[in-house]
């Protein structure tokens, strides 16, 4: 009897406390993370599924779409990238029965003509130096950062990992005297897997489709795409579509749907970090204007594109409130048009909330950024960006860490100098032994202009490099320039050498 009542005891101590996320809240996290030009199609796409959600008059002409079911033109059609995509996928799909080791090419489809178009970058980024940007967000110890460099440097052009784990971390030990286990490498992958575009540094093209999936809003939709990749892969790859349609008890139209959402997958995401120039830059648009006056004054403001002002439909709060004053005698039918019209009017109202929310989450992360590289904004010169870390934005703006890193993700800043992808203001740090800390770009920068002025005909080599940076007060290891070099992919003195 004794024993017996210890057992319940137990089992009472076992319970657990968690902690979930709000609907409302999910919202806005999703809302703060989209650039504008995103943001503009959800918000038509949320005003089409929800007739509770109106603009004002004086903004109508923001969509001319009747009122009807059917999406609006051009945002429900398949772009030519899109089918560009859907070829590239099932060519990957068609390749995996005879070779999984080489995935097809995905081309963008531009022309000569484009690419020589003018760029709306500070730089040229390379897709190795924008994989590095995003690393550079990410607080990771030394050895972190040795992994994951080494990580970037072994993805193929698709961005995908064919290397085992197993073979990188010998790779690690014996070329970089880095003694590291495979769960360890495995912890910052998942890292790595977190950077954009969705797919990267994925192992096989199973995982890259899932990532890419596992990034879109929950949804029925995504559930069953994940679904059909996790569970159902091998149908998917030999398109037996009839049997997928009968495994997961779907209708022709549901079926029709999944299917197409499928094919916009992309087998190469590593493609699209290539293209640093044409016409996939010139689309960008900036979520920042930012001006310098000649005095130092820097001010900016949010591009809001033509992002309507949102109301909750007048007819539909009318009804809500007829209803709730005679709801002690309503029939059947009245309760469930009550119902209907209360579920869209909140979340009509939820809507318009995650809006403001983001306006003003995205005004003080770009105050905070202003802030702190305020040098830079005044003089345009790279080696004035301060270090800058994640944790320094989210410690002056009382945000949470995720919240501003969702900023920071795939948005611009348009400026005097330039138009800049936001991470291009952070950075991590290097302290001296003095306790003075430097930033890496702006050590980068002094190397690079070091290397440029030397004689050709007797390169400098790391130790003389080192000495000089010294001289002009970056006191860094030789070990250190060799990386920073490597890092800006100059060769060694012996190959710098001209005759």
């Amino acid at each position: 009897m004794a024993q017996e009542q210890i057992q319940e005891q137990r089992l009472i101590q076992q319970q657990k406390l968690s902690q979930t996320i709000t609907q409302q809240q999910l919202l806005q996290a999703q809302l703060t993370e989209l650039p504008i030009t995103q943001l503009l199609e959800r918000v038509q796409a949320e005003m089409d599924d929800n007739p509770a959600l109106e603009i004002s008059a004086e903004e109508q002409d923001f969509s001319d779409t009747p009122d009807t079911q059917e999406p609006p033109e051009g945002l429900g059609d398949d772009t030519y990238e899109q089918e560009e995509r859907q070829s590239a996928l099932d060519e990957a799909l068609a390749s995996l029965g005879r070779d999984d080791e080489e995935l097809p090419v995905y081309q963008g489809g531009l022309s000569s003509q484009d690419e020589r178009e003018e760029m709306v970058y500070g730089q040229t980024e390379s897709f190795y130096d924008q994989l590095k940007e995003q690393m550079s967000m990410c607080e990771l110890s030394e050895t972190e950062q040795d992994i994951m460099e080494y990580l970037i440097g072994s993805l193929d052009d698709d961005g995908l990992l064919r290397k085992p784990l197993h073979s990188i971390c010998d790779e690690l030990a014996i070329y970089h005297n880095v003694d590291v286990t495979e769960a360890q490498i495995e912890q910052v992958l998942q890292q790595l897997q977190t950077f954009d575009p969705a797919g990267i540094g994925a192992r096989s093209l199973q995982e890259c489709l899932l990532l890419q999936v596992r990034r879109r809003e929950p949804s029925r939709l995504r559930d069953l795409m994940e679904r059909t990749i996790e569970e159902y892969f091998e149908l998917f790859t030999k398109k037996h579509w009839d049997r997928l349609q009968q495994v997961l008890q779907l209708t022709d139209l549901q079926a029709e749907t999944l299917i197409k959402e499928l094919r916009k997958l992309n087998p190469k995401p590593g493609t699209a970090m290539g293209e640093v120039v044409g016409r996939s830059v010139q689309q960008i648009t900036p979520d920042f204007i930012i001006d310098t006056q000649d005095d130092g004054t820097v001010t900016f403001a949010l591009n809001s594109g033509e992002l309507p002002e949102l109301h909750v439909s007048q007819s539909f709060t009318d009804t809500l409130r007829e209803y709730q004053t005679n709801k002690d005698h309503m029939s059947r039918q009245m309760k469930e048009a009550l119902l209907y019209t209360k579920k869209k009017v909140d979340a009509a109202q939820g809507f318009i909330e995650a809006i403001r929310v983001r306006r003003h989450t995205l005004t003080i992360t770009m105050r905070a950024i202003i802030q702190w590289q305020h040098r830079f904004f005044e003089d345009g010169d790279e080696a004035s960006l301060r270090p800058m870390i994640l944790k320094d934005i989210a410690e002056r703006t009382g945000l949470d860490l995720s919240t501003v890193s969702r900023v920071s993700n795939s948005k611009y800043a348009q400026t005097r100098w330039g138009t800049f992808p936001l991470r291009y203001f952070f950075s991590d740090g290097y302290k001296t032994a003095d306790g003075e800390e430097l930033s890496t770009r702006q050590i980068k920068a002094v190397l690079r202009d070091v290397i440029d002025a030397e004689d050709h005909r007797k390169p400098l080599s790391d130790d003389a490099l080192k000495d000089l940076l010294a001289a002009k007060g970056y006191p860094i290891a030789r070990r250190t320039v060799a990386k920073y070099r490597e890092q800006l992919g100059i060769p060694v003195a012996r190959l710098r050498k001209e005759k």
